[in-house]
């Protein structure tokens, strides 16, 4: 069983559910489908398509949290896997402000890089490099990230996140 993305009866993104729990929403009227898959599941006296989003028939008013958690796997996504420093492939995170030197573990100060650019940066400033980013670091934002955090999205899931089709979370 795959995953479901559930929208709320404004067909606001809410969360993602497990297909079998979107099954179960919507044989317990719950919810409707909106979008399936040629995959069914099949019971005594009755045979369900898998979805791949369903809408719940009533509204229900849920709190956001505020930013999203901050975390290596998001930094790496966030930055599309690649060093900031010289475009390579990222495997490490890097504090721009170094820690030592006053910098926060927050989303403005921590980039993805490559472990050569990462060591010879060590705890040195950018202006001690000469170095420059090519965009200011910040916590990610919108329903994507809200929701899905680094999980890959499904295709079939970008109109409802309203995400373009070349963005990923």
């Amino acid at each position: 069983m795959g995953a479901t993305l559930l929208l709320n009866a404004t067909y606001e993104p809410l969360c993602v559910v497990s297909s079998r729990r979107a099954i179960v929403l919507v044989l317990a009227a719950k919810a409707e489908a909106v979008d399936v898959t040629d995959d069914e599941v099949h019971a005594e006296r009755v045979t369900v398509a898998v979805p791949v989003v369903v809408r719940l028939t009533r509204y229900v008013r849920v709190p956001y949290p505020v930013s999203v958690p901050l975390s290596r796997r998001a930094v790496f996504t966030r930055d599309g896997q690649t060093c900031v420093y010289c475009g390579g492939s990222a495997t490490s995170i890097d504090h721009v402000v170094p820690r030592s030197r006053g910098g926060t573990h927050s989303w403005d100060n921590v980039v993805a890089a490559c472990r050569r650019c990462n060591h010879t940066k060590a705890d040195r400033s950018l202006a001690e490099m000469g170095w420059s980013l090519p965009h200011p670091p910040g916590a990610p934002s919108g329903a994507a990230w809200r929701l899905l955090g680094h999980r890959t999205v499904d295709p079939r899931w970008r109109e409802w996140l309203g995400m373009p089709d070349s963005v990923s979370a």
